[in-house]
């Protein structure tokens, strides 16, 4: 199911110059409003004055994950404390992030969350499992959308009760780790149960390391269920950047609010060859508390421009695994 028509199936001429909009809005927004990157455009040599087509992003700088580590939060920040809805640190012990979210921020990622999940058929008769303890900022969007959408949301509780609550509520739809997803297995298997006779036909992992799941083939075999991927590094803080369709050919980028870039492998020129492989870069198009320019994902990726039969004209990020 479409969830936006008028923008997920927008033409796209209409697409590139509401791109071109909101990319200029967002680096005026970071220029003025972050120390961050006041220092890092002035540093280049470049202004938000300098884009004039979405081409000319190519002048401003990148940042990768190591680099933004050695960022401080608050001099990403563009807005002060009390305008900020939310705060917290998102993603595994070893490689949390502060985050922090405005009102709108929230609403948006709640809105392509929503998107995702009505992209894998999720409606006001599914039930969905769902671990909310401990989960971050990405758990609380995911939460809000499935509510917004009708959708039932079992709390799964903590590690060792989940396989009691599957056993005694008939999940369609789980959404977790792949980490979490391997524990839950072997949870059941040690209590003589096999995972496999529940009723789960589907499980939405969110990956924090690669938007390739590595775990994806056995976990299908083992639940017997179709696995979708979510790539969630938590330098996006969010889980809806990128979302799969019923064609299951790559993943679609929500592209009202992230515009992408394919570099070419440990260089800063963009891949000259369409269908190209490189390096995905991506820029936040409405983030209000903290903007994302040019962030370098280090996932080796190619854009496929093609329209993609189940009718959305965002465009799809293919990984090796599905060329």
């Amino acid at each position: 199911m479409i969830a936006s028509p008028d923008i997920e199936q927008m033409d796209v001429a209409g697409l590139r110059a509401l791109q071109l909009e909101r990319l200029q809005k967002q680096l005026r927004w970071a220029q003025e409003k972050s120390r961050h990157y006041q220092q890092a455009f002035a540093q280049a040599g470049v202004g938000w004055q300098d884009l004039a087509s979405l081409d000319d992003l190519q002048r401003f700088p990148t940042l990768d994950a190591i680099a933004l580590r050695q960022v401080d939060a608050m001099d990403i920040l563009t807005l002060p404390l009390s305008q900020v809805l939310r705060v917290g640190y998102v993603g595994a012990e070893m490689h949390r992030v502060m985050k922090l979210y405005t009102a709108g921020d929230v609403a948006r990622n709640v809105e392509m969350m929503m998107r995702v999940l009505q992209s894998v058929g999720v409606n006001q008769t599914t039930i969905v499992g769902l671990p909310m303890h401990g989960m971050d900022s990405r758990g609380a969007d995911i939460q809000y959308a499935l509510e917004n959408l009708g959708a039932t949301v079992v709390d799964l509780g903590p590690q060792e009760m989940q396989g009691r609550v599957l056993e005694a509520v008939p999940v369609d739809l789980l959404v977790t780790t792949p980490q979490l997803v391997m524990q839950l297995i072997i949870q059941m298997q040690a209590a003589g149960k096999d995972i496999g006779e529940q009723v789960i036909r589907k499980v939405l992992c969110l990956n924090d390391m690669s938007i390739q799941n590595p775990m994806q083939r056995h976990i299908e075999n083992r639940l017997q269920a179709h696995v979708y991927n979510l790539y969630a590094p938590p330098e996006l803080g969010m889980a809806g950047m990128l979302y799969p369709c019923a064609e299951r050919q790559g993943q679609h980028i929500q592209e009202d609010y992230f515009y992408p870039e394919i570099l070419a492998f440990h260089s800063e020129k963009p891949v000259e060859t369409p269908g190209q492989m490189g390096e995905l870069v991506v820029t936040t198009l409405a983030a209000e508390a903290m903007p994302l320019i040019r962030y370098r994902t280090g996932q080796a990726v190619r854009l496929e421009e093609d329209p993609c039969a189940c009718g959305r004209t965002f465009r799809r990020i293919l990984t090796p695994m599905l060329m």
